[in-house]
């Protein structure tokens, strides 16, 4: 019998086996084989484990056990080690290669993940570290399956030099691949510098953790260097800074638990890829439920402020929704939730930061998610209470026309069913584009309180009867008559339902059971797609 001794470490234990020839009965090879296969899961160096416990992170076997049903994962080339010899790599070549993937179930469905083992090289990705990625990448594709990137690397592996770059390469281009088939999700769990940082960026939701998570294109050493700029890894690229400043994350959590409690419930509002609905679940709230007090919740004056997350709780099931951005251009919110069982998607103005305004950031975001939507076959409802777009230098030299033009683009370009509905004010060329019909909603319903113009009344009467206002003996009593005159000829609610611009008028109270049935009413909706290689979208 012949011994060979394999090194499996990253660290100073070494764990070994033994290559035997036929003479050894299978039973013994099979308990070696689950000796080591153990081994590996528990990590070669007690104090790598320990000091990642210590970070308040987990190892990535605990994280898939939180993030799939229980027993449910399948592990994939789990043994396979690199092949790398530059700079002491041949003694270190500890099995997996620092990436854990495979596949499992939540709540019973399908789900393909891969998770970076801080443990093992750092995570860093290498040749085999990337070459497993893309297999994981390919099989969900194949498969029709969601994937779910546990990221908690650091970086391309230097000892590699270019081959670690062209990994990256490989994953982006099939991350690109897969974009729009089935959905993908990164949970950002870790470090996440240089290239690396573009892989999670072109997923479809990012998941962040306050504290441990950091995303960034350059470091603080090289951003002190270059810009004399002294910063720290949180202040740079944190889970705050891209919940609220950058809006690279969707989500973000205190805890690595409730993180992953979410990406489940996330995976539950989507469906396995393009060509499939969402699941639908059992309704337990009444589908004909009325709300009395979203007829008192909206003020008469246009200029008073109302939180539109009461109208949204109050229409969709069990007052329960996944806001995506809460904390990033918060003048508007993007949800997800159930109607009726079914999954939708919600935009809606929020009066109470900036009154609800179109700016730049709002822009991309609800264009971002209204993307989202279309890719996965998830119904839009569009709830307005708009005054514009943001006026000034800042937002005209920012390329507000650019943004606007993006979001337009989102709305126009999505054939899945889209409802609009107007709960007060809807203003300009902010009403257009936020799915009104003249850009190819389905329906299109107002609360009798809308007022649906180019511009608010005071306004335009200043500028229709400016000359009538100036002449006048007493100017603001003439400007009062003016604007009253404006509001009873073009502002009044009936104005627009007269004119098909919109399809009818509901009592607020019954917002949600007119909604489940204009749903059901386009469920099978058929949208004619012009033949062309792919639109072109403003950046």
């Amino acid at each position: 019998m012949s011994t060979t001794q394999l090194s499996n470490h990253d660290g100073d234990q070494e764990v070994s086996h033994t290559h035997t020839a036929i003479s050894v009965p299978l039973r013994e090879q099979v308990a070696a084989l689950r000796r080591l296969v153990e081994s590996v899961r528990q990590g070669s160096d007690e104090h790598a484990t320990a000091w990642q416990h210590a970070k308040g992170k987990l190892t990535a076997f605990e994280r898939i056990e939180l993030l799939l049903d229980a027993g449910s994962f399948t592990e994939i080339q789990g043994l396979r080690r690199h092949r790398s010899t530059a700079f002491g790599l041949d003694d270190r070549r500890p099995y997996g290669d620092g990436a854990v993937c495979g596949w499992g179930t939540v709540e019973g469905r399908l789900v393909y993940v891969y998770a970076q083992d801080f443990r093992v090289l750092g995570g860093s990705l290498g040749e085999t570290h990337a070459a497993k990625i893309c297999k994981t990448i390919e099989m969900a594709v194949a498969a029709g399956a969601p994937i779910v990137s546990l990221n908690d690397g650091a970086g391309a592996r230097i000892h590699e030099g270019i081959v670690a770059l062209a990994g990256y390469g490989q994953i982006f281009r099939r991350t690109v691949a897969a974009s729009g088939v089935v959905p993908q999700i990164s949970v950002m769990l870790g470090p996440c510098a240089g290239g690396a940082a573009y892989a999670p960026a072109l997923t479809d939701f990012v998941f962040m953790v306050a504290g441990t998570s950091q995303m960034f294109v350059t470091g603080p050493d090289v951003v002190e260097v270059v810009t004399g700029e002294h910063v720290t890894h949180d202040e740079l690229g944190g889970a705050d800074v891209h919940a609220r400043i950058s809006g690279v994350a969707d989500f973000c959590y205190e805890d690595e638990d409730a993180c992953l409690a979410d990406v489940r419930y996330l995976l539950s509002l989507l469906p396995a890829n393009h060509t499939e609905q969402p699941p639908v679940y059992e309704c337990t709230d009444s589908m004909n439920r009325r709300e009395p007090a979203l007829t008192e919740l909206v003020p008469q004056d246009p200029r008073l402020p109302f939180d539109m997350r009461q109208v949204i709780a109050a229409i969709v099931d069990d007052a329960e929704y996944m806001e995506l951005h809460e904390n990033w251009a918060p003048n508007i919110l993007c949800a997800l939730a159930r109607l009726g069982g079914s999954t939708i998607g919600v935009v809606a103005n929020q009066p109470r930061v900036l009154a609800g305004v179109l700016d730049i950031a709002a822009c991309d975001k609800v264009a971002r998610f209204v993307q989202h939507c279309d890719a996965f076959n998830i119904p839009l409802v569009t709830l307005l209470d708009v005054p514009g777009f943001l006026p000034g230098t800042v937002q005209e030299h920012g390329g507000i026309i650019r943004h606007g033009a993006r979001l337009l683009y989102a709305y126009a370009d999505a054939t899945v069913p889209r409802i609009q509905v107007i709960t007060r004010k809807a203003y300009g060329g902010a009403y257009i584009v936020l799915d009104s019909l003249s850009i190819g909603a389905d329906l299109s319903y107002a609360w009798p309180s809308n007022e649906i113009a180019v511009m608010g009344a005071e306004a335009a009467s200043n500028i229709i009867f400016r000359k009538q206002i100036a002449s006048a003996s007493d100017p603001d009593r003439e400007r009062e008559a003016c604007v009253k005159r404006y509001q009873d000829e073009l502002m009044h609610p009936y104005y627009a339902v007269e004119r098909g611009l919109v399809d009818d008028l509901i009592d607020p109270a019954d917002t949600r059971p007119v909604l489940i049935r204009a749903l059901r009413a386009l469920a099978n909706k058929r949208a004619c797609v012009p033949q062309r290689k792919h639109g072109n979208p403003p950046a």
